[in-house]
């Protein structure tokens, strides 16, 4: 992992290594002085942010560690994985305090409600759960996606869940009723990434088409953000003399092959 000095744009320190394996998620603790990493080796690590030094390794997962999310006082690490399974984890002491069980297929995203009471998770399995942090017990399963939930995130206020699927839409959420609000449309491939604006009034979603779609809160479609591709729209059927690779690399900077 790098860590950047944003103002200079140049890295803030050496690499911290010491996963043996993908790493799949980054979060920075409430007070930036933690940074933990999920990875596919099944583990989740803490770093010092200052002195750039590894802390404590959390190991339990006997699966791809997905997502990671810090709650909002810092004590407690949430971390989702390809086992199915949420595992709860006290900071101090790099216990696990509890496992979430109920999803039956992998858990791809997670995130703390902003009180840090309740814990949403969405996984390959089409729904998003909504769990009791104390108790560790399912209070509602949201459902209505048809595909793949990659990503979940609560509004400031905590009234409100988005999401993005597999399934091309972006889902909003009343938390309390747990019934869908609006479905948002626009996106033409699996939506990755969603998130909300800092003052609750904006939705964003990242996805496979390349572009992120703009909505307000309330449904009404804003923008479209993208960026102009060197072979935008260039039809390149029927090309001879081509490779596969330079075809796959013509097709990633928006050349078009119909056949």
């Amino acid at each position: 992992m790098r860590l950047w000095d944003v103002n200079s744009g140049k890295e803030y320190r050496k690499p911290l290594q010491g996963h043996i394996d993908s790493v799949t998620s980054v979060v920075f603790n409430p007070n930036s002085a933690i940074l933990a990493s999920g990875s596919a080796d099944r583990t989740v690590r803490l770093w010092d942010v200052n002195s750039g030094e590894y802390r404590n390794t959390l190991q339990g997962h006997i699966s791809w560690v997905y997502s990671i999310a810090f709650s909002p006082d810092g004590a407690t690490l949430a971390s989702g994985s390809h086992d199915k399974t949420l595992r709860l984890w006290d900071i101090k002491s790099g216990k696990c305090r509890n496992i979430l069980e109920g999803h039956t297929n992998r858990v791809y995203s997670i995130a703390f409600s902003p009180d840090g009471a309740t814990i949403a998770s969405s996984s390959f399995d089409t729904t998003i759960r909504l769990w009791d942090v104390k108790s560790g017990k399912c209070c509602n399963i949201l459902e209505g996606h048809t595909k793949s939930v990659n990503s979940v995130a609560f509004s400031p206020d905590g009234t409100n869940i988005v999401s993005g699927s597999e399934d091309y839409t972006v889902r909003l959420w009343d938390v309390k009723s747990g019934k869908c609000c609006n479905i948002l449309e626009g996106h033409i491939n699996g939506v990755t990434s969603v998130t909300f604006s800092p003052d609750g009034a904006i939705l964003a979603g990242g996805s496979i088409d390349c572009k992120v779609q703009l909505w307000h809160i309330k449904a009404e479609h804003i923008k479209t953000l993208e960026y102009e591709r060197p072979y935008d729209r260039m039809n390149i059927t029927g090309v001879t003399g081509l490779t596969e690779a330079e075809i796959a690399s013509l097709k990633a900077l928006g050349a078009v092959d119909t056949k």
